[in-house]
């Protein structure tokens, strides 16, 4: 069905090939996976297929046929019996679902009543019976991509080549998309696919193809994915959150509000021991005749002086009792005073980290 003879493929302004010496056959009727790090020549290999492209060197024959000699008025005849899935869909928007996979047919030149008959049966075989008249932004994902796989199947191709198409979808959706694929490939359609899902290739044990760098560096009957080290992953990074800078705040704030009190204390410390120190000479320079030792020796409460500051509390105990200052735990400060929203206070909201 399809073969590879040493092939090597090489564009224009780049140092390394694609493909180099690729060389496998594909058998009528395979389910093969084309697996592979971004880069590794996948889509070459498909578009070398679908006589996109033309290798630089060695041979590439599909369906009996070398690509190379075949001449171009005769690509689109060649091309009915390949169908195509690619990850993006590539539905047209202004179409129904019934007239998308139509298409493919009237450009074909097919007559109506086949048109008639093979679309229908077509979109049951995907499972989207009664959505003919759907447009696609109508249509989830997964339905989309059934279309797409409508589509490729309408005229019946010997073989189906998938560029990812399960790269856009929902891991409960793509399993639906792989288990359609593998009806169709066990109703004798050839299906050559290429993908990153690791988990798929590995459950279903077919043949993978694996290349690196546009070499071929595997072929195995019942393989599984192989080295994942290629696939990127989502790996937590520990960084400080919005939660964290209102905490780091909200410590900054109860420190310079400390701050501000010690001044005050100090302020008012200053203020009373001179309140003293005049009290004392006063006492001193005016004794009485009724003055007892007890009295003497009782402590002198200085006068409360009305030039006291405004932010001074109303009563200042003696300075062996110092101002005490809420503990504040501020994993326990509610979310809104963290972040200086609360509702209590005229005060603007300052920055959070």
């Amino acid at each position: 069905m399809i073969r590879f003879e040493n092939v090597t493929k090489r564009y224009r302004g780049t140092s390394r090939p694609a493909l180099s010496a690729v060389d496998f056959e594909v058998q009528r009727g395979e389910f093969v996976f084309l697996v592979g790090a971004s880069g590794s020549g996948k889509s070459s290999c498909l578009r070398l297929i679908l006589r996109e492209d033309v290798p630089t060197t060695g041979r590439v024959a599909v369906l009996g046929r070398d690509l190379r000699s075949l001449a171009n008025r005769k690509v689109p005849y060649f091309r009915r019996h390949i169908g195509s899935v690619f990850q993006d869909f590539r539905l047209l928007p202004s179409k129904t679902v019934y007239q998308n996979v139509a298409f493919t047919l009237q450009v074909t030149g097919s007559s109506r009543g086949f048109i008639q008959q093979a679309v229908p049966e077509a979109l049951a075989l995907v499972g989207l019976d009664g959505k003919q008249k759907r447009m696609p932004h109508e249509l989830s994902g997964g339905e989309q991509q059934r279309v797409a796989i409508a589509r490729a199947l309408v005229n019946r191709p010997q073989v189906l080549l998938a560029d990812e198409p399960t790269g856009n979808l929902d891991p409960a959706t793509s399993v639906d998309i792989m288990q359609l694929l593998a009806r169709i490939n066990a109703g004798g359609t050839t299906v050559l696919m290429a993908t990153h899902e690791a988990a798929f290739v590995d459950q279903m044990q077919r043949r993978v193809i694996e290349l690196r760098d546009g070499e071929m560096v595997r072929d195995e009957v019942h393989g599984g994915y192989g080295d994942t080290s290629n696939i990127p992953r989502l790996v937590p990074e520990e960084i400080r959150g919005a939660a964290a800078a209102a905490a780091l705040t909200a410590v900054q704030e109860v420190q310079r509000q400390t701050a501000d009190l010690s001044v005050v204390r100090a302020a008012l410390a200053e203020e009373l021991s001179a309140q003293r120190k005049a009290a004392a000479a006063s006492s001193d320079a005016v004794p009485t005749a009724s003055e007892t030792p007890e009295a003497q020796a009782a402590p002198i409460e200085p006068p409360i002086a009305d030039e006291r500051p405004a932010e001074a509390p109303a009563s200042v105990g003696p300075l062996t009792h110092p101002i005490l200052l809420p503990q504040v735990d501020v994993a326990e400060l509610g979310v809104a005073d963290r972040l200086g929203l609360s509702d209590d206070g005229a005060e603007e909201v300052g920055p959070t980290s």
